[in-house]
């Protein structure tokens, strides 16, 4: 007998909540692989904690009409809350989500890999720079995953045929995650896989277990590169960046943010920017960028607006210690 997936808000709800224990159970092994974009050694606690503010807020706030407004709220919240590059990413990913599945009161094959497709596209775009070998890999293969499931259905149909888009997805989503050990530099000397993409890969797996009420498996993840229990923890011998991180929030139009955009490109990396929510024709913004000094970010966001929810952060892995 095919057995009763859960497809609608309770599922979503189990989905965050099962990624929030993962990421708690992994953080310390994702953070040990942590090299890339710097070896900071902070993914895993960053994943968590982003997952964490989105799930409090879901938890409290019961009352979402439809799966789009509950992962519209998640995903605003972990923005509000969010930690790093990765989990940035992972509330981009849940605000895109959420924007496709507006009115939609189930999940289903054909919803998922529009709304996967949506967060592909707000995160690629959330990046100044986004290169492969990252968790922007497993959102694609993800997406790619579940279009191809949709179009190529056979006689499966409703709830199985969700249940096999999910676990299509899933395998695809671990090979991209072992790909990524050749696909950047940094990673190749390190001999690991990247963490950020661990991360998002566990955050869909759960997204399986939720709908389908299958046993989260560790075992699925010992054989990735670098990531097994008892192996090194290559941020201790990564060398050491030089700078730090600026996360903040500012209220700025379209025109303001892409200028903004422009002049943090030009004093620091790894810049990130996403709308957060609209105040008038205007937007809270979430910004993220490495620099080598705080103040290079601070000032470039002054001339858009007073920032908020100002966090610096040191890039040197002993500094999180």
């Amino acid at each position: 007998m095919t057995p009763r997936h859960r497809t609608g808000y309770a599922a979503v709800r189990s989905w965050l909540s099962i990624a929030v224990q993962e990421l708690a159970n992994h953080s310390d092994r994702l953070n040990a692989i942590n090299v890339f974009p710097v070896a900071d050694g902070d993914t895993g606690s960053n994943l968590y904690r982003t997952a964490r503010a989105a799930l409090d807020e879901v938890e409290a706030r019961p009352d979402a009409e439809d799966l789009g407004a509950l992962l519209g709220v998640a995903g605003r919240a972990g923005l509000e809350g969010a930690h790093g590059n990765s989990g940035t990413l992972l509330a981009v990913m849940l605000v895109g989500m959420g924007e496709a599945l507006r009115g939609e009161r189930n999940l289903t094959a054909a919803n998922l890999a529009e709304a996967l497709e949506t967060a592909r596209v707000r995160a690629w775009s959330a990046l100044s720079e986004p290169v492969p070998g990252t968790m922007l890999s497993v959102l694609e293969a993800a997406a790619l995953t579940a279009r191809s499931v949709v179009l190529h259905t056979g006689e499966e149909q409703g709830r199985a045929l969700l249940a096999h888009s999910l676990e299509a997805l899933r395998a695809a989503c671990l090979q991209a995650v072992r790909d990524t050990s050749t696909q950047l530099d940094a990673l190749s000397r390190a001999h690991v896989v990247d963490a950020g993409a661990v991360g998002l890969c566990l955050v869909l797996d759960a997204l399986d277990c939720a709908v389908t009420a299958r046993v989260f498996a560790d075992d699925d993840y010992e054989p990735l590169q670098g990531y097994g229990i008892g192996a090194p923890d290559v941020t201790r011998s990564a060398a050491q960046e030089e700078g730090v991180e600026v996360m903040c929030t500012v209220t700025a139009t379209p025109l303001q943010a892409a200028t903004l955009r422009a002049a943090l490109d030009a004093v620091g990396t790894s810049v990130l920017m996403s709308p957060v929510s609209p105040v008038g024709e205007a937007f809270r913004w979430r910004v993220h960028v490495h620099v080598a000094q705080a103040e290079l970010a601070l000032d470039a966001v002054a001339q858009v607006g007073p920032a908020d929810e100002v966090a610096v952060t040191s890039l040197c892995t002993q500094a999180h210690d």
